[in-house]
């Protein structure tokens, strides 16, 4: 079976209880699109449990991107030239990862050691952009956050980086006739419309599978693909 999930940030007790849901098997495969860390208590912690599943493909969202940055500088050791090397770019990178839930995520790493710090770096920079598949006949394009500056002309390795981790999908769009585009990135809480605020949203050749997990409302949601069940956490 094939299982897809997203923006668990740091959520590491919501996602035990999403995989005890789902009882993976050693066939199945489950996707992960991105935004594993920030904002939750234990986003390294998560990035540990996935680095030991052989059944897991992530994708990067744009909390890994501004996490990358963050923890290269931090496991950089400080010295006249590190610091001489910190530009505009790199400092409003830092900035806006602080404006987004990065203090856990610091927390964590701060307690690996050097070799594990290297090891999760690693595992952090070899995300997927984007993943397609088909399964039963139907064909998925599976991205973080949706297709920016969508084109129908457009083929996926036209979009640029942004277009794909950042910009919000349009849902009102049906992007391809033959193709469902599943997504996380925008709560389907904020999606204008939805009659299950929170809950997986479907419309269009669209598949939205952030639930909010860590909002008031919110949970972490999966669906597999082959049944179109759906699972949540509580």
């Amino acid at each position: 079976m094939t299982y897809v999930i997203s923006d668990i940030h740091g959520y590491y007790d919501q996602f035990m209880e999403l995989l005890d849901l789902i009882q993976l098997k050693d066939t199945d495969s489950l996707y992960v699109l991105g935004d594993v860390v920030d904002r939750g208590p234990h986003p390294i912690k998560t990035l540990l449990k996935l680095m030991e599943m052989p059944d897991v493909i992530c994708l990067v969202g744009n909390h890994e991107l501004m996490a990358l940055d963050g923890l290269r500088f931090l496991n950089t050791q400080i010295t006249t030239e590190s610091v001489g090397a910190i530009d505009a770019e790199l400092l409003g990178n830092l900035l806006d990862w602080q404006q987004n839930g990065s203090e856990t995520t610091i927390e964590e790493f701060k307690h690996l050691d050097q070799e594990m710090r290297r090891e999760l770096l690693s595992f952090i920079m070899g995300f997927s952009l984007y993943e397609e598949l088909t399964v039963n006949g139907q064909k998925y394009l599976l991205v973080h956050a949706g297709l920016g500056e969508y084109s129908p002309e457009k083929r996926i390795e036209d979009y640029s980086l942004k277009n794909l981790v950042w910009d919000r999908a349009d849902y009102d769009t049906q992007y391809f006739e033959d193709t469902i585009v599943i997504t996380g990135h925008t709560p389907t809480q904020f999606i204008d419309g939805n009659p299950n605020p929170g809950r997986i949203y479907k419309h269009l050749n669209h598949i939205a599978i952030d639930c909010g997990c860590g909002m008031p409302d919110g949970r972490l949601g999966a669906i597999c693909l082959e049944t179109g069940e759906e699972f949540y956490s509580s």
